[in-house]
């Protein structure tokens, strides 16, 4: 017996080969799964690009959520998995409906949710977007969830555009996160180097992207004497940088095969030593509270996350598990103390994603903000 219905709407068959982008998708519908909740991933591809939907598929599949989906094929009735029917009706009996970044814009599907919520995992972006009037992705949904913990606070300088924003951690689903043996000895990461959208200007300030801070930090390799590895989207445009990287003493990875798949993904995180977790300007410069959904697989995988501040350290306990840092000398600093002692962070970092970020601890909590019993 099901405590009831909920759908989760976002894009992953649009993001084919971007494990952990998937795995955003994949913490919470796992995690509401476990919870007893019936859950329905609703997406939606150009009808002419229906044969992408094929990797969503296969990842439902694999991590036991066959039939789960609806995949909305745009200006038809056509659908990939659940038909539209039963969608709408799975919508109709749903106790929320979770519009990732508002990526679902269908009319008839959202009016049918007795609650819309908007999940904003980009905090800042959006927010500024609305005020400077530029554009506005929040019409439409009843509640408004995201994972920039700050804002709403006084340090915090991104606008609330007189939302009251419920803010939350992201979750993790721990058994699929279990530490492996085969620890590595580079320090790790994965992302996007600049992203789909560019810097914006706001109250005579520029915020921008990871490129922006990644800048920051090259010199960690020549100053630590250690290996750092990261599996960076970056275009062949940005040759200066990949040369700069190199010469710097940074590995390149290849994303698509270290990070393609789900699995390939959790692989690459557990075969790390930790994660350097270099954030996008935009949330560091705000003090937005944001926490990476990458870095919270790191902790559940017993591996320690060096972090950059982006306003954290009055949420989580730092020291152990988690060595946060603001400029190259404190990254520095950090190294050491990890290399100190890596057992004791790698028993540390495993202890904070249990308290912290556990899907059983974080989303009970997030339904429960929500009015969701």
């Amino acid at each position: 017996m099901t405590r009831g219905r909920i759908v989760l709407a976002g894009a992953v068959a649009q993001r084919p080969g971007v494990g952990g982008h998937t795995w955003v998708y994949l913490q919470y519908l796992l995690g509401l799964k476990a919870l007893g909740w019936e859950v329905l991933l609703l997406d939606s591809l150009p009808a002419d690009e229906a044969a992408s939907a094929r990797y969503l598929v296969e990842v439902m599949e694999r991590f036991g959520l066959g039939g789960a989906y609806a995949v909305l094929l745009e200006g038809t009735s056509e659908t990939v998995g659940r038909s539209r029917d039963e969608a709408l009706r799975h919508v109709r009996d749903s106790a929320v409906l979770i519009n990732v970044m508002g990526y679902l814009e269908d009319e008839e599907l959202l009016g049918a949710a007795p609650i819309r919520a908007f999940l904003d995992i980009d905090p800042g972006f959006g927010q500024m977007w609305r005020a400077l009037g530029l554009a506005d992705v929040y019409p439409g949904h009843d509640a408004f969830v995201t994972v920039g913990e700050n804002i709403g606070a006084p340090d915090c300088a991104i606008p609330t555009c007189g939302i009251d924003w419920i803010t939350t951690p992201q979750p993790v689903v721990l058994d699929q996160w279990t530490p492996g043996e085969g620890l590595g000895t580079a320090v790790t990461s994965v992302g996007a180097w600049r992203g789909p959208y560019g810097p914006i200007e706001y109250e005579g300030r520029t915020y921008g992207l990871r490129v922006h801070e990644f800048r920051r930090f090259l010199d960690l390799p020549r100053r630590t004497g250690e290996e750092f590895e990261v599996a960076l989207d970056i275009h062949a445009a940005d040759g200066q940088d990949i040369a700069q990287l190199e010469e710097c003493g940074w590995r390149l990875a290849d994303p698509q095969l270290v990070a393609g798949t789900p699995e390939a993904y959790r692989d690459y995180v557990r075969g790390s030593a930790a994660e350097l977790m270099i954030a996008k300007n935009m949330y560091v410069d705000t003090n937005s509270g944001w926490f990476s959904d990458r870095s919270i697989c790191y902790l559940a995988a017993g591996r320690p996350v060096l972090a950059q501040d982006t306003g954290i350290r009055r949420r989580f306990p730092e020291g152990e598990g988690l060595l946060l840092f603001s400029d190259v000398d404190e990254a520095c600093a950090r190294v050491e103390e990890l290399k100190a002692d890596p057992a004791r962070h790698r028993r540390a970092a495993r202890d904070i994603a249990e308290a912290h970020f556990s899907a059983d601890v974080v989303l009970p909590r997030l339904l429960a903000e929500l009015g969701v019993g």
